[in-house]
């Protein structure tokens, strides 16, 4: 799929008194060990990580999250999809947004290269929401002060692209607190480890159908 923008981006759009307030509710949350797909889908299924498996997971991914699924949330986040969906040229269908995912980075915390989407569409049929679909847009909205923490970099990595970068590109418009920056799920990014301080922040991601090239794979 060739793009003209691989993200859209928001700055400051989200009062610091919200982003403030989604922090502090997010503190007041039972936390949890932040996990990647594999890992993820055995805690699901009810069993327990290995010491191994708990290993290896650090190697990708070190945070802690809460789940969030208040409206309140989802009505200061949706309208900026919307509208950098329409922005940026993509013009995504999607119909549902997953929970959000409040994540905290600490000292030496970060989550390697990944996607948000899957190999395949969602597999749950008691769930019409998401039965069938994937990750089409993702989300994330930085709720830290920029001069609370350093390190801790949002990054993309655009060698699928056009313009012949071998490069990762800083995404230095997330800094800021309370911007936000969407863009296709199967854009690959990461962040890196946090040197001080601590990171906050919020991601979302938005189902739709499977894309017609998606099908065929």
């Amino acid at each position: 799929m060739n793009l003209e923008y691989y993200y859209w981006y928001f700055k400051s759009a989200i009062p610091p008194k919200i982003c403030d307030d989604i922090i502090k509710y997010g503190k007041s949350q039972q936390e949890q060990l932040a996990l990647t797909g594999g890992f993820e889908k055995k805690i699901i299924e009810g069993e327990e990580l290995t010491n191994k498996e708990i290993k290896d997971l650090s190697k990708k991914r070190k945070s802690n999250v809460v789940w969030m699924t208040d409206r309140w949330i989802y009505k200061e986040i949706q309208p900026y999809i919307h509208q950098a969906n329409a922005n940026a040229g993509w013009n995504f269908d999607w119909d549902w947004s997953e929970s959000c995912q409040f994540t905290k980075y600490k000292l030496d915390q970060f989550y390697d290269w990944h996607c948000d989407s899957w190999h395949k569409p969602y597999d749950k049929p008691n769930d019409s929401n998401s039965h069938g679909k994937i990750r089409k847009l993702s989300v994330t909205l930085s709720l830290s002060d920029e001069t609370e923490y350093e390190g801790g970099d949002f990054e993309f990595d655009f060698r699928c692209s056009d313009d012949g970068s071998n490069q990762p590109q800083v995404c230095k418009e997330i800094r800021p607190k309370g911007s936000i920056v969407v863009f296709p799920s199967f854009v690959w990014h990461r962040v890196k480890p946090v040197t001080s301080g601590t990171r906050y922040s919020l991601v979302i991601w938005n189902l739709g159908w499977p894309f017609k090239w998606y099908i065929k794979l």
